[in-house]
């Protein structure tokens, strides 16, 4: 067992582990049921609470499984965390995808449910902006979701701050649940959504943050130091912006330091990566992936590099010395 810690999720008093596991790319992709319930045992076995997935993902399959784990599980639901989103849609059918009108939302939940075989999700996120949907109506779609007891608290995936403001102010104004926390992707390589443009909403809002890609698309391990491996998510096509980031001076800079720090530490790249994304207190919960459960246990092991990353280690990381 790890030694886990728990955050705050955002100003709320829920209680999210420091290290969580998601579903994306994995369940329904690389992995079936057995590993899928191997991997969250052995995320659990680490002190996780928090499971995170997505409508979309596999096309509805990696809610499914997660469903068909937990039942085997059989944890009490008290215990656990799980998260769903809703954006994309799972069909073509108009009103059923690429938006956040009601409608959608309201069937999408319900939809959601079935598949995970539970009562309510704990957190629901909006994975993307909708442009064409009134704000106002996808607040109070989600504030209705809540009301009718099918998720606990509602956030935002990848929304700007503006739009995150925006949200907030009307569920403020008319009396609703508000946005409680954020999903962005945040790495080494990519740090100005956290660290810049929500800067005021962590004191303005008390906005929580769930983040995800800690590993930049598998960058961060240090296994492309020498060239892309055939196989390797980096040399497949539709992961081309992985090729582009490894001709970046600045990143490989930051992947070679990376691997230096892991080194003089002992321990894997992929772990001083996920630490430095936990060094930030305004991060409530870093969102890991697996395709098998020893890879779990490895990511989960990196509570114990956490204490390790001094603000000294941490500045150098940032390029600072």
């Amino acid at each position: 067992m790890t030694n886990m810690t728990y955050r705050r999720l955002g100003r709320s008093g829920l209680k999210v582990s420091t290290l969580s596991y998601g579903s994306w790319v994995t369940f329904g992709g690389q992995q079936g049921l057995d590993a899928v319930t191997e991997s969250m045992a052995a995320a659990h076995d680490a002190g996780c609470n928090f499971y995170d997935n997505a409508e979309a993902y596999a096309g509805g399959e990696s809610e499914t499984l997660m469903g068909q784990a937990l039942q085997e599980f059989g944890w009490p639901r008290q215990n656990y965390i799980i998260s769903t989103k809703f954006f994309w849609g799972i069909s073509d059918d108009v009103n059923n995808h690429f938006t956040l009108n009601r409608k959608y939302l309201m069937n999408g939940i319900d939809r959601s449910l079935e598949r995970l075989q539970l009562d309510y999700v704990d957190l629901v996120y909006c994975h993307r902006p909708d442009p064409d949907t009134p704000l106002e109506e996808t607040v109070w779609a989600m504030h209705d979701m809540i009301a009718a007891g099918k998720a606990l608290y509602w956030g935002t995936s990848e929304w700007s701050a503006e739009e995150i403001r925006g949200a907030f102010e009307i569920a403020e104004r008319h009396h609703l649940h508000k946005p409680v926390m954020e999903q962005p992707e945040y790495n080494m390589l990519n740090r100005t959504k956290v660290e810049h443009d929500y800067k005021r909403l962590y004191d303005d809002i008390g906005l929580g943050l769930t983040t995800w890609s800690p590993l930049a698309g598998g960058l961060l391990t240090g296994k492309y130091a020498d060239g892309i491996p055939d196989g390797s998510r980096a040399s497949l096509e539709r992961h081309g912006y992985l090729q582009d980031k490894l001709q970046e001076d600045e990143a490989v800079a930051t992947i070679n330091r990376v691997v230096d720090v892991a080194g003089e530490l002992d321990c894997k790249p992929a772990q001083v990566a996920l630490a430095w994304c936990a060094s930030n207190p305004k991060v409530s919960s870093v969102i890991t992936g697996a395709s098998r459960a020893s890879q779990v246990v490895e990511n989960f092991e990196t509570m114990d590099v956490i204490d390790a990353l001094t603000p000294e280690l941490v500045a150098r990381l940032n390029g600072e010395d």
